[in-house]
């Protein structure tokens, strides 16, 4: 057991690196490709001269960043290339003038396109996607691109712990307790009948505080785009939505939470946006519960020239190319189709694109294993959408590959910030076990944080999670490393444990908001590389009030129980 002092110490050498990047990024307004090489340098030079981690795991955890760096850029293309697509045939111009038929208010189309269609794209692929989809869609309808990255960034919380049909569930938090032998004895003592029932229990908890925090989620997101994208810049105007943003939130969560309930982790998000979207969709389009008004960006050239990204919508020359709404719209639905196809383990999809896969195990001799499946990658998925956008709207060999070739551009632009971000989340989660025998950096950091806090730790389980999320950009990656630690420090104070990874996992969901590298890829999908900084800033406010809501509602049931 390390002093006090050193354990102190130790913990705050572990923030450095996040520091660095909350510096620089946040601070110093710095682009992410110039703030991450450095905060990437201070995270290898602590994991080698202080953790002494040995040169080749830091060299192999760095190629393993650079793999998981370039599947991103992949899913970037395809995300780009699709709306590119989709441009140049006129499918864009005809899925615009579809959500004006359904309602004309900017408010009511974020809600459908961010909220309800972004969490069903969440439960079938999960890890980012959303935005992916979700993101250049809004610009193409001709939202402000720094509106539509804030609105995907937002909703990246409640349908998060159960993207990609219950992975950071069923993968997450199973890795992270498996090989906890405190878990076993507690199953039995619990009654449960086995790991699995654990699991379901845990997926129940988590959903009944998503649905409690979620409930104000669309309302916040409508609120902040009048309120920093308004010709007003009011706030009111979004709040005049509440009844209708209520009633969209309560469309989603309540089959949401039902699914839970009734069906296990991999069926939440992907029945509570479906539902969502049937039931809202017919209310816009009967004006049911929608404001009376229709509110309006203002006009384009009064925007600030840090709201526009590089896509340009050239509305003027295709709108006479008569592709139709339901015609516009199929690529999204082969999207949508593929995704939940080859996301479900009931079929045999998943498991045959998973075993086609690139790997590389015990890189430089370490215990770090590359590996990447490029058949089930959400990019593969895009490009199969632009072949079949290509031969449905019998479009012109030279405006597919004009399309192709400005994705190309914009998905390499992304390249150097994920090429330092991710090799650094890796460094920073693999600088266990090195000469000193110290943990790894974020358990270090955990462990300080729970000293202090004793048995008021509920209230922050869902910041650790957040933590990790932020860190690795990734929810599955939060509970993998953090469920243990949080089942223990549940069993040692007397609460609940199941209620403590519970709350682990809705802050590691919560945590996509700010997550640095979720927020360079929701912004090359539209051009607006360089204002990370600015994105997370104001995707901080919705993290804090939706890791705090839940930790307070959380440590409440647990003082109760």
């Amino acid at each position: 057991m390390l002093a006090p002092m050193n354990q102190a110490v130790l913990a705050s050498l572990s923030i450095l690196p996040i520091a660095v990047v909350g510096l620089l990024l946040v601070g110093l307004r710095w682009p992410a490709s110039r703030a991450m090489p450095i905060a990437y340098l201070a995270c290898a030079a602590l994991a080698l001269l202080v953790w002494e981690v040995p040169v080749a795991t830091v060299a192999a955890a760095s190629v393993n960043g650079i793999v998981v760096a370039a599947t991103l850029v992949f899913i970037i293309f395809g995300a780009i290339a699709l709306l590119n697509t989709l441009q140049e045939s006129g499918g864009l111009h005809a899925i615009r003038a579809g959500f004006s038929d359904v309602s004309p208010d900017r408010r009511v189309q974020v809600i459908i396109i961010a909220w309800l269609f972004g969490s069903f794209i969440e439960g079938a692929a999960g890890f980012g996607t959303p935005a992916a989809v979700a993101v250049p869609l809004l610009v193409g309808l001709g939202f402000p691109a720094m509106a539509a990255v804030i609105a995907g960034m937002v909703i990246q919380s409640t349908p998060v712990s159960f993207g990609a049909a219950g992975t950071p569930i069923l993968v997450g938090v199973a890795t992270g307790l498996s090989n906890d032998p405190a878990v076993g004895p507690f199953v039995q003592g619990a009654g449960l009948a086995d790991f699995g029932a654990l699991l379901d229990l845990v997926a129940v908890k988590v959903a009944i505080l998503h649905a409690a925090a979620g409930t104000l989620v669309p309302l916040i997101v409508v609120s902040m785009m009048t309120g920093l994208f308004g010709e007003r810049r009011s706030f009111v105007d979004g709040l005049r939505a509440w009844k209708f943003a209520l009633f969209a939130a309560f469309a989603m969560t309540v089959p949401y939470l039902l699914a839970a309930i009734l069906l296990g982790p991999e069926f939440p998000s992907l029945l509570g946006g479906l539902c969502g979207l049937m039931i809202v969709v017919w209310a816009a389009r009967h004006r049911f519960l929608t404001p009376r008004d229709d509110w309006q960006f203002a006009d384009r050239s009064t925007w600030h020239r840090e709201w526009s990204g590089l896509i340009d919508i050239r509305s003027e020359e295709i709108a006479n190319r008569n592709i139709g709404a339901v015609a516009a719209w199929t690529p999204y639905l082969v999207v949508a189709i593929l995704l939940v196809l080859t996301r479900l383990d009931t079929l045999p999809f998943k498991a045959l694109l998973q075993g086609v896969a690139l790997t590389v195990p015990n890189l430089f001799g370490t215990h770090i294993t590359a590996s990447v499946a490029p058949l089930y990658l959400p990019g593969t998925v895009f490009l199969v959408a632009v072949l079949f956008t290509y031969f449905f709207h019998s479009m012109k060999t030279a405006d597919l590959g004009r399309a192709l070739r400005k994705s190309g551009t914009a998905a390499l632009q992304a390249s150097t910030a994920l090429a330092f971000t991710v090799p650094m989340v890796q460094v920073f989660i693999n600088s266990g076990g090195g000469g000193t025998g110290f943990e790894s950096m974020p358990i270090v950091l955990a462990d300080a944080v729970a000293d202090l806090a004793g048995e008021a730790w509920p209230l922050f389980s869902t910041f650790i999670g957040g933590l990790g999320a932020f860190v690795a950009g990734s929810n599955t990656v939060s509970n993998m490393m953090f469920s243990s630690f949080q089942f223990g420090v549940g069993q040692r104070i007397g609460f609940d444990p199941t209620w403590i990874v519970a709350l682990q996992a809705v802050g590691g969901a919560a945590g996509n908001m700010i997550c640095v590298h979720n927020v360079v890829a929701a912004s090359a999908v539209v051009g607006m590389l360089g204002r990370e900084g600015v994105v997370i800033r104001r995707t901080f406010f919705p993290f804090l009030y939706y890791a705090s809501v839940t930790a307070v509602i959380g440590y409440c049931i647990v003082l109760l129980a």
